[in-house]
């Protein structure tokens, strides 16, 4: 089998082949998603499931890593843990983003905070960091930059979901300055700490997830 002619499969071809079955995984269940979304009978059910569909990208993100290296992982864990940690201020003590709670969409919670965010804030760091990384953008600073102006734009679209889906919910439903401004500060601190870990450029598979977040939430805009 292995000097058959015509059974070996080109590297490169293996690569693009487990890139598309997992752009096709990421766009299939967001089109399910909005079709759950969009039907009210069906809307409580997929409310309940919102935490798994985004365990399920975390695995997806992690299956296009390459290579899977301890420092991914490291690199994971820490979105994580700093993520909750800023989630855990801005709730409790205002400092961040402003005056806003959580509600029972995201799932289970730890004083508060749904623990399921910090996987959020890992797939939304690493999604805009390889994008910056497939640009021919030089500087690490533009870099930075950039990425977390995308994260502050897909934010503005999140807003006014998240609070109609029972994400989160801001005091008097007004969404303050700072909270934009956060976002952006956090995700810049963030995307440095992905240029610093200086991974492998990565394929497509993540800033393809982060244009269908846009695509997803500018529809569940109009439902």
């Amino acid at each position: 089998m292995e000097g058959a002619p015509g059974l070996k499969l080109n590297p490169h071809e293996s690569t693009r082949r487990e890139q598309g079955l997992l752009i096709l995984v990421i766009i299939i269940f967001h089109v399910v998603g909005l079709i759950g979304f969009a039907f009210p009978t069906m809307r409580p059910l997929f409310l309940q499931i919102v935490p798994w569909h985004i365990l399920l990208m975390l695995v997806v993100i992690i299956c296009s890593h390459r290579p899977m290296e301890g420092k991914f992982i490291l690199f994971a864990l820490l979105i994580f843990i700093s993520s909750i940690i800023v989630e855990w201020l801005g709730v409790h003590m205002h400092w961040i983003f402003g005056d806003y709670s959580y509600g029972q969409t995201l799932g289970l919670k730890a004083d508060e905070i749904p623990l399921i965010i910090g996987v959020n804030w890992f797939l939304l760091i690493y999604s805009a960091g390889v994008l910056m990384q497939r640009t021919r953008i030089r500087s690490i600073l533009i870099r930075v930059i950039f990425g977390a102006i995308i994260l502050v734009l897909l934010d503005l679209i999140i807003e006014p979901v998240a609070q109609h889906f029972d994400y989160w919910h801001w005091t008097n439903n007004t969404v303050p300055l700072k909270n934009y401004l956060s976002w952006f500060l956090a995700s810049a601190a963030m995307l440095f700490v992905f240029e610093k870990f200086g991974f492998r450029k990565q394929g497509v598979v993540a800033p393809v997830f982060l244009l269908v977040q846009f695509v997803f939430f500018m529809a569940l805009l109009a439902i």
